[in-house]
């Protein structure tokens, strides 16, 4: 369903990406923000799912100025080489390439991004800092908390796992202390991961439920 793509950034850097188009004529476009381990299988995969309810949608390699097309499954062995590339993240360059993914898909009709892991806090400072977005769904982005001062310009739901090691509770109730205009949904039970099945922390019910509400949020605010 699905084929790679070339993007340019405002600042002149050419990057890859994946782009997935429906059947039929696209009501809307979703952009695809990455977890730490690239645009591999689980983030192709979620491109062909939003392709298969009406959607292009464009999936930006936001490591590629740091090395391209890397690619990562999900053994302890590959998480630990993958965390290497948010040791120190450049937002304002992951900003800039998130950017030019929005500005391919213009075109199509109404934008909204969907980002997780490291994509849900960058799809959240982009609801925050970038322009073209209509709406905007955050899973379990460790930033968010940290990002939380600065007010969407868009509609913005967030996902989070009651049980995620790396988001204290905590940093869930700051959000919505701060943002009371965001939508934060907690999973009981669930944890870092919850909604990629290729990983030990996939948790179908709550994935499930989280991809309908995504689902529902995006033909709400994409018309």
């Amino acid at each position: 369903m699905g084929h790679d793509i070339t993007l340019k950034a405002g600042d002149g850097f050419e990057f890859g990406g994946y782009r997935a188009d429906p059947a039929g004529v696209p009501n809307a476009a979703i952009v695809v923000i990455q977890e730490i381990f690239g645009v591999n299988r689980h983030i192709r995969n979620v491109c062909d799912r939003f392709a298969a309810q009406g959607y292009v949608a464009v999936a930006p390699s936001i490591f590629d100025r740091t090395e391209r097309n890397f690619q990562s499954g999900y053994s302890p062995e590959e998480i630990a080489v993958a965390r290497k590339f948010v040791a120190d993240p450049d937002w304002p360059a992951m900003l800039r390439d998130t950017q030019a993914a929005i500005d391919a898909v213009q075109g199509v009709g109404p934008v909204g991004i969907v980002g997780f892991c490291l994509g849900g806090s960058v799809a959240y400072a982009a609801a925050t800092k970038l322009h073209g977005l209509k709406a905007a769904i955050g899973y379990y982005g460790g930033a968010v908390a940290r990002f939380a001062d600065d007010k969407p310009a868009v509609p913005t739901q967030l996902h989070f796992g009651e049980l995620d090691s790396g988001i204290p509770l905590d940093d869930v109730e700051t959000i919505k202390a701060k943002r009371p205009e965001v939508e934060v949904l907690v999973y009981t039970g669930a944890q870092h991961g919850f909604g990629c099945d290729e990983r030990a922390s996939y948790d179908k019910p709550s994935a499930d439920r989280a991809w309908q509400r995504s689902l529902d949020f995006l033909a709400t605010h994409l018309k």
